[in-house]
């Protein structure tokens, strides 16, 4: 395979830095090139030293003077929920009933699920989204929408077929027997094959009932490399009816305790009201925290805490996503927006270099995927976007005044959409300007 050298100002982090001057959590190329092979980056850094180690008849591309980055990382979205974005509703529990439930119904029929699967994909190479954590609907044929997309689009990606059996309509329950076999066979038909990760993804505790939530059990004995995601603490009236439905668990996390769920590689979305005890118990597992700004806010559910997860003296991990279709924003600029401003809320400050750690390697670890996504580091997938701070005339306009590279992110944070987004590399292959206008 022909090798590509990509040329063009290179980010990419180290750690979580500590503070805007902290100039050692990243590695910054104001000339910077990849040098990409068969879908990984094997040399990165200056362009003259990567440029020597070139093969002769490697194909240069020259994104000069734009920002080269890891691609995006959105951690927790709902594939089946496209067409629910923007529907009005006072909170999370009537939002679902309403909107959402009917919705993800239409996901038996296969067509539909297909026609969504091609959207879903295209709005994230838009957006710049290069590995995502889905949840797919109950239904297997979603899941299998989904990753027949991802394998041809060679994407890595994260989902599951959906376990819930009560307190939803008909057309969305399985049962425990049924929720345990279908995921075994998706892990059989998809897990491992092109770039597809499997989730188990029992929805949240309300939709599981105590039978399900040991068949999740069993599935992630079985499967412990696996990841699991599900919901916790969200809403006060989700979180209510949570602990009325269990009333022997101590708390809504312990819920998930009881049944083994939490870990290092759970994903728990939302997580806004947590107890200390709460907290101490996912620290201590190392579970994840992820953040969806643009639904909290959207759905009213509450302010993030996100400084005080990450700085107590047990921290929680923490990760940042879209949350589509109660968040309201594929992009992650968008939703990182969001999340200064809740931080700000709360009289915090989250930097734009913190900012742009989450969304790449912050996420990536997260995920316990730091050793193939997150990074320009040699050996890692060549999954990477071209940023453009001068994207609509009102960026270039303010572009005129930026004079750092904390300057040059944080107006791509607060101003950036899809437009910002020059290019998106899926394994080393440009994948944005391919898609041409979206069709119908």
């Amino acid at each position: 395979m022909t090798a590509t050298l990509i040329r063009g100002r290179t980010l990419s982090f180290k750690r979580a830095p500590a503070s805007l001057d902290d100039t050692g959590a990243y590695a910054y190329e104001p000339d910077g090139a990849l040098l990409v092979e068969d879908g990984l980056i094997v040399a990165s850094g200056g362009y003259d030293v990567v440029k020597a180690q070139a093969r002769d008849g490697a194909v240069e591309i020259d994104h000069r003077p734009h920002l080269v980055l890891p691609g995006f990382i959105d951690t927790h979205l709902h594939f089946p929920q496209m067409q629910v974005i923007g529907s009005y509703a006072a909170n999370l529990l009537e939002w679902l009933n309403t909107y959402t439930f009917p919705e993800e119904c239409r996901f038996v029929e296969t067509a539909h699920a297909e026609r969504i699967a091609t959207h879903f994909f295209d709005e994230m190479l838009r957006h710049g989204t290069t590995t995502a954590v889905a949840y797919c609907s109950v239904h297997k044929t979603s899941a299998d929408a989904f990753f027949a997309e991802a394998l041809r689009r060679n994407m890595r990606m994260i989902a599951g077929k959906v376990m819930m059996d009560r307190n939803a309509p008909q057309g969305l329950l399985d049962t425990p027997q049924m929720g345990y076999d279908e995921t075994r066979a998706v892990i059989d038909q998809w897990h491992g094959k092109g770039r597809n990760h499997v989730a188990i993804t029992p929805r949240f505790a309300i939709t599981s009932t105590p039978e399900q939530m040991s068949a999740a059990q069993a599935l992630v004995r079985e499967f412990p490399d696996l990841h699991v995601q599900t919901h916790l603490s969200e809403n006060r009236d989700e979180i209510d009816f949570t602990c009325a439905l269990y009333p022997e668990a101590a708390d809504y996390t312990d819920v998930y305790a009881r049944y083994g769920l939490l870990g290092p590689k759970t994903l728990f979305g939302h997580c806004i009201h947590l107890s200390e005890r709460e907290m101490d118990a996912m620290s201590e597992t190392g579970s994840v925290a992820v953040h969806c700004p643009t639904s909290n806010l959207f759905l009213g559910s509450g302010l993030f805490p996100l400084k005080k997860l990450v700085g107590r003296e047990n921290p929680v991990r923490v990760a940042v996503a879209t949350d589509i279709g109660g968040g309201s924003s594929y992009s992650m600029l968008r939703t990182m927006d969001e999340a200064y401003k809740i931080q700000q809320l709360q009289g915090e400050r989250l930097n734009p270099l913190e900012s742009f750690y989450y969304m790449t390697l912050g996420n990536a670890r997260a995920l316990s995927l730091e050793n193939k996504i997150g990074t320009l580091e040699p050996g890692t997938d060549a999954d990477f976007i071209v940023l453009n701070m001068a994207a609509t005339p009102a960026m270039a306009l303010k572009a005129e005044v930026v004079n750092s590279l904390a300057d040059e992110l944080f107006l791509l944070q607060t101003m950036g959409d899809d437009r910002a987004i020059a290019e998106t590399y899926v394994a080393g292959v440009a994948a944005k300007t391919r898609l041409g206008t979206p069709s119908p």
